[in-house]
């Protein structure tokens, strides 16, 4: 198990810190957002768990020399205080390690959904007050202001796209489609849900070069796919246009990252999705 152990702590180490460095701004995760999004799922989860499996098997390994009898001598540890010959105080070390990384993350994880919800309960009542539902798009609503705003407000049973009147004045009727296609694909394919498990990981480990670097890249990338999912009903230059005009306007109310569904883009990010559109 020893072994086990190390060849686990080798896969953690690689996908903390060189794999996540590599992984921002590749080309074929902008050309494929999908399998982009895939590649940081499976390396942030693959990584935790080898980060706790390590743990797990270099702290059972004084237990004994397979798994299955090491979670009887760990079951008789905790039920009868009874530590096998040759265990040590590193080997419950990095028991207890791998026991509070899998409960820091868990809290963090629910704490971070429950800060998500109540967030987005305060700005949908937010959103009643200030905007009124628009008759010829069901589930859009009108905010009356100049800035161009748009942005979806996703929930659990029912979800909202938020337009502006600036908005609707500066687009035609095909980019104005590819605004609420564009919103409406964070909606439906929960995009949400996605980035509230990064973000937590991002809380959890703010030191862990994945976790910092994950949770910008994976906002990008949802934002890419669901420029993927307009595209599917409005030509690239309407949407590229549309991007633009959307970018250039402010948010009102202000919304906070998890409240609506993406994070607000940086002008490098802004320039890479209108570069995959051109």
């Amino acid at each position: 198990m020893v072994a086990a152990a190390i060849i686990l702590g080798a896969i953690a180490i690689l996908l903390a810190w060189p794999v996540p460095a590599i992984l921002p701004g590749a080309r074929w995760a902008y050309k494929r957002p999908t399998l982009g999004l895939l590649v940081w799922q499976l390396v942030a989860l693959v990584g935790g768990f080898s980060m706790i499996g390590s743990l797990v098997l270099l702290g059972a390994a004084t237990f004994a020399s397979d798994l299955p009898d090491a979670a009887t001598g760990m079951w008789r540890f905790v039920t009868h205080n009874e530590l096998p010959e040759g265990s040590s105080v590193w080997s419950l070390l990095a028991l207890s390690g791998a026991l509070f990384l899998t409960v820091h993350l868990l809290l963090n994880l629910l704490v971070t959904f429950v800060y998500a919800e109540r967030e987005r309960a305060r700005h949908s009542q937010l959103i009643t007050l200030l905007s009124e539902p628009m008759t010829d798009r069901p589930g859009t609503r009108l905010i009356d202001t100049p800035a161009p705003v748009a942005y979806c407000l996703p929930g659990a049973l029912t979800s909202v796209t938020v337009l502006s009147a600036g908005l609707i004045a500066l687009l035609d009727e095909e980019e104005l489609r590819a605004v609420v296609e564009h919103e409406r694909a964070h909606v439906r394919l929960r995009h949400d849900i996605v980035l509230i498990f990064f973000t937590a990981w991002k809380a959890s480990l703010p030191w862990l070069p994945t976790a910092r670097n994950a949770s910008r890249e994976v906002a990008l990338l949802l934002e890419m796919h669901a420029d993927d999912n307009a595209l599917k009903d409005v030509s690239r230059g309407s949407l590229a246009r549309a991007i633009t005009v959307v970018a250039e306007g402010g948010a009102l109310p202000q919304r906070s990252e998890l409240s609506a569904a993406m994070p607000e883009s940086t002008p490098k990010e802004l320039r890479a999705r209108l570069l995959r559109l051109a």
